[in-house]
């Protein structure tokens, strides 16, 4: 019997993919805003679109990735974001870069569900705990570096660069992938689906914090992805150059990277629905700071408070993927395609609510606020339904 392979190597995979996807998946919005004169209802528009291409490619990706295999999938992945990018370089045209943003979301995310099959894939219990929280700090660690320096990198290298970085260090997983697949002595065809016993957790329902995480992620990727879409603009109003958006608005990252670690070294919040709720009503709260703010003060306070929230939510419903799910790859591709069914969502209502109000300048925002308000209503309904 080979020794169980070490998971570093996937956690340098992560950590590259994660500078990567975060330098152009960020400041592509950026391109877009000083390219193509797209303010907050265009970014909206091409964010719903994204999402929409992640919700559809994720899903199916955790199919793939259970039943043909992890690497194969990682690989076409990697392949599908280094072409996309070429071609996104070559020829500048508003047509030619949204085909390229879809091609590079939906290839991004033939990623991420195989990868967290492979991080958690051989381990059980409190091991298992502790690789989704080093998956979730490393992740989380490289995109805040990522958008903190990416504003101050496109000033200096120019716009461009969000096309031709990426791949170079899509290059470098590639290496590692293939190295991590040799070291395991074959590709694996696929995730074996196991059927463990689910281990006392003092809860009536685990399943139904499953379910609840899983309805709760979504809604706080409608609210990062409208913020994310909208950062460009409200960087305008606010009078930040690129490099200053980049340092100043990176505050959430760091704050959710912050929330990512106490979650890992603290289990006392796993199966607790009050910090289900908690986190939700604190990302209700830090959204509207943030895009409401009348100056920097208050832009900070409401990032921090969004930062802490979208942690929270995003960890609980990794965390629950992993820890009750039998099909890791596939529950993992579920997780992923939940988040991009919020990313769809959010900026596309926020899109509709500012082409029927043009006049309004917070109608996207008041209008994906009801709507996480709606979120609310139906998380404490399964709640109580769960409980019963």
């Amino acid at each position: 019997m080979h020794p169980a392979p070490s998971k570093l190597p996937l956690f340098v995979f992560e950590a590259l993919g994660s500078l990567a996807c975060g330098f152009y998946g960020n400041y592509v919005f950026f391109l877009f805003r000083d390219r193509h004169g797209f303010g907050n209802l265009g970014n909206l528009g091409v964010a719903a679109m994204m999402g929409l291409v992640i919700a559809l490619a994720s899903w199916q990706a955790g199919k793939l990735a259970q039943h043909h295999g992890c690497f194969r999938a990682m690989l076409a992945g990697l392949l599908g974001m280094m072409v996309a990018l070429g071609i996104g370089a070559c020829f500048p045209s508003l047509p030619v870069q949204l085909a390229v943003l879809v091609v590079w979301a939906a290839s991004q995310f033939m990623i991420w569900p195989a990868l967290e099959a492979l991080v958690t894939e051989g381990a059980s219990g409190g091991a298992r705990a502790r690789l989704v929280g080093v998956y979730s700090v490393v992740w989380a660690s490289c995109s805040a570096l990522s958008y903190f320096f990416g504003g101050g990198l496109i000033e200096w290298l120019g716009i461009g660069s969000i096309f031709w970085l990426p791949p170079g260090l899509h290059l470098l997983q590639l290496v590692v992938l293939w190295r991590y697949a040799r070291g395991d002595g074959e590709t694996p065809k696929a995730i074996p689906v196991t059927h463990e016993p689910v281990p006392d957790r003092r809860v009536a329902n685990p399943q139904s914090f499953l379910r609840m995480a899983w309805l709760a992620n979504p809604f706080a990727c409608v609210a990062a992805f409208t913020l994310l879409a909208m950062i460009p603009e409200l960087a305008r109003r606010m009078g930040l150059s690129t490099t200053m958006a980049g340092l100043f608005c990176s505050i959430w990252f760091f704050a959710r990277l912050l929330a990512f670690i106490v979650m890992w070294q603290w289990p006392g919040w796993h199966y607790r629905f009050r910090w289900l709720l908690g986190g939700y009503l604190l990302l209700i709260a830090g959204f509207a700071t943030v895009l409401t703010a009348d100056g920097l003060f208050w832009l900070g306070v409401g990032q921090v408070a969004f930062g802490l929230a979208v942690g929270l939510l995003y960890y609980a419903s990794l965390f629950y993927s992993m820890d009750v799910g039998e099909a890791r790859a596939e529950q993992g591709g579920i997780h992923e395609a939940m988040m991009g069914a919020g990313n769809f969502v959010g900026p596309g209502i926020g899109a509709l609510s500012l082409w029927i109000a043009p006049h309004s300048a917070h109608a996207g925002v008041w209008s994906v606020s009801g709507l996480l308000a709606i979120g609310l209503a139906v998380l404490v309904r399964n709640r109580l339904k769960g409980a019963a």
